[in-house]
């Protein structure tokens, strides 16, 4: 039999209440005998489950109209009930009645909706005897007076308070529009009362000046360098309308644009090395920061309806994230692109029907530099694909450099001059096998193929195995591999300490000397090479090792030999390429290509030390491999903007091969 309610005191302490007579409600249990207070019995179970609100409100009405009425009988109104539970320190609600600061408000949806639910005038209910969030706001927390400049610039205005007509007047076209502007009416809400929280994402949306983040040149500065360098990786935008806006100060009209030179700017400085900026570390780190916030609170108040600046700006923002190192806020921001690229139906050619030129092929473009980057995460992070390639049906961007491209028609380009746009093609004809091989791992580890299906599924990879092969092999000339060493004759100095300290002074020269040679960097086509033979040997070394895993379900066992066979000619090939390519070169493709490198090096290393005995030329080509990934690693280094992160260089160890 359970026992009757407990007393207060033994309530509160979660003990048991032992009373010599349970059924005596008068009677003092034990424990507060021994503690000497008083034992009482005054708690009231509540009910379980929400409030049931409708109800309440019924019950609050009826009490006004009974104060009401107790008011025209001449009563007096401190006797109410009401009154006195409002006396005993129920919070006071915030006045309904709208502040004349924003009369002027157009109402919201919901604002609208909800002036038809009830005919009784707010104003006049007393608060609830049970009080929610919902039903008051508590001015409890400081106010965060709303930036009036991203940069804090000397010339930016001084903070004020935030009105409804500066909400209004800052709010975007789309948000004006929008069916659920539920964090604008939220705010307005809250006008009645003195002190802000934050501001309405809207208020961010309003035409800003590249001067208040940093000085006009500065910013173009940062501009040609991202032309010069990263834009030939990522060719998202159209150069002479992004140029000629930019001169035209469109960022002072149009919000939007400005989000994209931020996002640009930002991306730009975690790419590039540190000594192409007149700027200390710490100062193009804040810049490169401030930028990407500028960018985010502008673009997350105009996603409806999305547009394709919307994509670019996200893959900036993600790029930014990646070199920082920021993992997670870097996926997050890809999922962004990606979905919103899905919901403008990028991936479909048919929604390309009636779009300018100039936006046909920025939207090309834009996909597909997401459609690598998706195979690329997928690989090296273990995360499942994205964007599949049977689901695209989009075109391959133009080979047209962005002067023969116009919103109403293509220029031919001329003949014998190669477009920058046709390395974006090769590489994503080399994630599109990528990818096609991942889709099979992934599906045979959910059901592994048996008999004639394991035998079918060999061949496609052996298929596969073919076309990586052959994949740059009608590559247009400046794209091609220009081998000043063959691997037959690959110097005895090679992976020598003399050599080494070699690479690493032109390595070091590369990005702390201003002055330094830029030709080899400054050649977008040899930037190119490195990123297209570098992840061909990735996506090779990827279908080799799923080959050897399919032969060795179906036979029961594998040539050993064989397989580290092709584990050096992997190492051989690539360390081939990294010989055959300036250091410059591949240094200006960052961090992104190292990861690639590493991930095939890793497992080559790994085998390396298993094996008991191999060839002089594999030791060789394995030795300096293993010295050249820590040349790698200093690339990586360099562009560390976190002076934390950045330690002592290590020239003749391989730390952060063995730490991924």
């Amino acid at each position: 039999m359970r026992q009757s309610q407990s007393c207060d005191a033994c309530r509160a302490r979660k003990v048991r209440c032992a009373r010599e007579n349970p059924d005596d409600p008068q009677s003092s249990c034990k424990h507060c005998i021994a503690l000497g207070i008083p034992c009482t019995y005054d708690y009231q179970p509540k009910k379980r489950g929400p409030p049931n609100l409708y109800l309440r409100r019924l019950q609050e009405a009826a009490a006004a109209a009974a104060a009401a009425q107790d008011q025209q009988n001449g009563s007096d109104p401190s006797s109410s009930p009401v009154s006195s539970r409002q006396s005993l320190g129920s919070p006071q609600a915030p006045s309904a009645t709208t502040p004349s600061t924003a009369q002027s408000s157009t109402p919201s949806f919901l604002e609208q909706s909800l002036s038809n639910v009830s005919a009784t005038p707010t104003g006049s209910l007393p608060p609830s005897r049970f009080t929610i969030t919902a039903d008051t706001y508590h001015p409890n927390f400081p106010s965060i007076p709303p930036p009036s400049s991203y940069g804090g610039s000397p010339g930016s205005e001084t903070h004020r308070p935030l009105t409804a007509d500066d909400s209004q007047s800052f709010m975007s076209p789309q948000e004006q529009n929008s069916t659920y502007p539920l964090y604008n009416w939220q705010y307005r809400q809250h006008q009645a009362t003195p002190l802000l929280a934050m501001p309405p994402l809207s208020y961010y949306y309003r035409p800003h000046r590249l001067e208040d983040i940093a000085p006009r040149d500065t910013i173009m500065l940062i501009t040609a360098l991202f032309f010069d360098f990263v834009y030939p990786l990522t060719p998202c935008v159209h150069k002479p309308s992004y140029m000629a806006d930019l001169h035209a100060r469109r960022e002072e009209r149009d919000p939007l644009f400005f989000a994209l030179v931020m996002s640009t700017v930002a991306s730009t400085l975690v790419q590039l090395p540190r000594s192409y900026l007149p700027m200390e570390r710490h100062a193009v780190r804040k810049l490169a920061q401030t930028c990407h916030e500028a960018s985010r609170h502008i673009s997350v108040a105009s996603y409806d309806p999305p547009a394709s600046v919307h994509v670019v700006i996200r893959y900036f923002d993600c790029i930014y994230h990646f070199c920082e190192g920021h993992d997670a806020t870097s996926h997050a921001a890809f999922g962004e692109a990606a979905h919103i690229a899905v919901t403008l139906r990028m991936h479909e050619e048919a929604s390309y029907e009636g779009l300018d030129l100039i936006e046909c092929e920025v939207r090309r473009r834009t996909f597909w530099l997401l459609f690598g980057a998706d195979k690329s995460m997928s690989i090296l992070l273990g995360r499942p694909i994205c964007l599949r390639d049977e689901d695209c049906t989009v075109h391959f961007p133009k080979e047209l450099d962005d002067e023969y491209i116009t919103p109403s028609a293509y220029l031919p380009q001329p003949i014998g001059k190669t477009s920058l746009v046709s390395g974006l093609n090769y590489i994503t004809r080399i994630f599109a096998l990528l990818g096609e091989i991942l889709v099979r791992i992934r599906v045979d580890k959910r059901s592994p193929p048996q008999g004639q299906y394991a035998t079918a599924r060999l061949e496609e990879v052996r298929s596969l195995h073919s076309r990586i092969l052959s994949a740059l092999a009608h590559a247009p000339e400046p794209l091609r591999l220009k081998e000043t060493h063959s691997q037959a004759n690959i110097p005895s100095d090679y992976g020598g300490a003399g050599f080494r300290q070699a690479t690493f002074a032109e390595v070091k020269d590369f990005f702390d000397n201003p002055n330094a040679s830029r030709a080899n960097a400054l050649n977008p086509f040899l930037v190119l090479q490195a990123n297209l033979y570098v992840t061909q040997q990735l996506v090779r070394f990827v279908i080799e090792q799923y080959r050897d895993e399919l032969v060795t379900s179906i036979r029961g066992s594998n040539d050993e030999q064989r397989i580290a066979d092709d584990r050096e000619a992997v190492a051989s090939d690539l360390l081939n390429i990294l010989h055959n390519i300036p250091i410059q070169s591949i240094a200006t493709n960052g961090p992104s290509l190292v990861h690639k490198v590493r991930f095939v090096a890793s497992t080559l290393l790994d085998a390396v030390r298993k094996a008991e005995t191999a060839p002089a030329t594999a030791a060789r080509a394995h030795a300096y491999l293993w010295d050249f990934l820590s040349i790698l690693s200093e690339i990586e280094r360099n562009y560390l903007l976190d002076d934390d992160r950045d330690a002592t260089s290590s020239g003749d160890g391989m730390n952060t091969l063995m730490g991924n």
